[in-house]
């Protein structure tokens, strides 16, 4: 029983790496230089993206539409921002990494939506959704499967945003509720793209 227990646990193992979905034909992935696909970024980020975090055994989503690449403390970075009121932002704190998954076309544009406007304390949204997530290639917060660009970033620094710090003009656009964001800074230790 031990053995098969080992075999079973090994087979789980492998069929959850990314290695395994290659493998299988269910994915193909190419890696890139972080700098090649920012300047991409911020269109499809206009568009929505997935913030993906895993913490205490379960994986959350959300929909992103601000944020940003750029090159800080001589490391390439991903800035996302977060509002306390999330889901996500506990599990972010948590966890202290997070992926960005960026798609390349409109096949996840229901799901966006979808992670757009529930909330993972109610739901699975990945399941909801139909999402497939696929493992990370240097932390243990998975990537959203697709034909997509994926960024795996460990958080090096965070920040709750000063409201007396910000122009008037965006708090009455962005924040009249008060809900202001945090920011969480995530070096980027892998980014690649992946095919379905």
């Amino acid at each position: 029983n031990k053995r098969k227990a080992t075999k079973k646990s090994e087979y789980f193992k492998h069929w959850y790496c990314q290695e395994a979905f290659i493998e299988r034909g269910l994915m193909t992935m190419k890696p890139l230089d972080f700098h090649i696909p920012a300047s991409q970024a911020l269109e499809i980020l206009q568009k929505g993206a997935f913030l993906t975090t895993q913490a205490q055994g379960k994986v959350n989503t959300m929909t992103i539409g601000w944020g940003g690449v750029s090159f800080l403390w001589r490391k390439p970075m991903f800035l996302v921002m977060v509002r306390p009121s999330r889901h996500t932002h506990g599990m972010i704190d948590a966890a202290k990494e997070f992926t960005v998954t960026l798609p390349l076309d409109d096949q996840l544009k229901e799901a966006l939506a979808l992670c757009g406007s529930k909330s993972g304390r109610d739901m699975d949204k990945l399941a909801a959704a139909g999402l497939t997530a696929l493992p990370g290639q240097k932390i243990a917060t998975p990537v959203i499967a697709g034909n997509c660009i994926q960024y795996e970033c460990k958080v090096v620094y965070r920040q709750d945003m000063d409201q007396d710090a910000l122009a008037a003009m965006l708090q009455h656009s962005c924040y009249a509720s008060g809900d202001y964001h945090t920011l969480y800074y995530g070096e980027i230790v892998a980014c690649y793209q992946t095919e379905k």
